[in-house]
């Protein structure tokens, strides 16, 4: 039998249902994808050209930092932005879904706080785009502002939704309070090590940067990750509102 239920006056008839955790499901898969098949094809196709920095090369230096590997380089590039792509509709969607589940169902957040995150969650994610396709090398200030201005964002989202997490649903404060913490607590040593490189100009010192640098990857991931626990309760619904879906026919 058709589901179907009211929308105004007119019943309107279900077309197709999509599980909620499908949108965390995505991002995260295809986030993790984008960075480490990226880093796999980078590593595999010209190792030593990522590696190298303005002062070492290998042996020196190991790892590759994250905008090298990510934005430097040709085939390595155009894997992580064809699936930073198909991240993004996840993406989006993720945050607007916090949106309804802290404000409508689990009602841990006021409207406004709701609407608050829901500005930072986009910003944020409009930001990514901008330190994705503008590279360093393409223009290093507006990838470097860009990527400012997601990290600036990432504070308040990770701490707004830690927030108003519910309480009720086993792990996940537990999980985005670890990661949080992991998040920002590695940040000082990737500031440290940065400027060993930079300042100091100390060999291997870039490499530990880039080793922090990835770290961040995880968690940040990892963090919208957990939201996957939250929707298990909530399924998307596509509905003909105007009633134009037709029934086929017996012959």
């Amino acid at each position: 039998m058709d589901s179907s239920f009211a929308y105004g006056h007119v019943n309107t008839k279900s077309i197709a249902k999509i599980p909620a955790t499908f949108v965390p499901l995505s991002h995260t898969i295809l986030g993790y994808c984008a960075f480490f098949v990226a880093l796999v094809v980078g590593c595999y196709t010209q190792y030593e050209k990522i590696v190298q920095n303005q002062y070492y090369g290998y042996p020196q230096e190991y790892i590759p930092s994250v905008s090298a590997t990510t934005g430097d380089r040709y085939p390595a590039r155009a894997y992580f932005q064809i699936l930073i792509a198909l991240t993004s509709g996840p993406r989006f969607l993720l945050v607007y879904l916090w949106f309804l589940y802290s404000t409508r169902v689990a009602r841990t957040s006021s409207v406004t706080l709701g609407k608050t995150l829901l500005a930072i969650g986009t910003l944020r994610t409009l930001a990514c785009g901008g330190w994705v396709y503008i590279t360093s090398t393409d223009d290093h200030d507006l990838h470097d502002i860009a990527m400012g201005l997601y990290l600036l964002c990432t504070l308040p989202w990770q701490w707004g939704v830690l927030c108003t997490s519910n309480k009720q649903v086993a792990g996940t404060t537990k999980w985005r309070r670890i990661l949080l913490i992991a998040f920002f607590g590695s940040t000082p040593f990737m500031v440290y090590y940065f400027i060993q490189h930079k300042v100091h100009q100390v060999p291997g010192a870039y490499s530990m940067y880039a080793i922090f640098e990835w770290s961040l990857i995880l968690y940040d991931i990892g963090f919208d990750a957990v939201s996957f626990l939250d929707f298990q309760s909530l399924e998307i619904v596509i509905s003909d509102v105007m009633n134009i879906t037709h029934k086929k026919e017996d012959v």
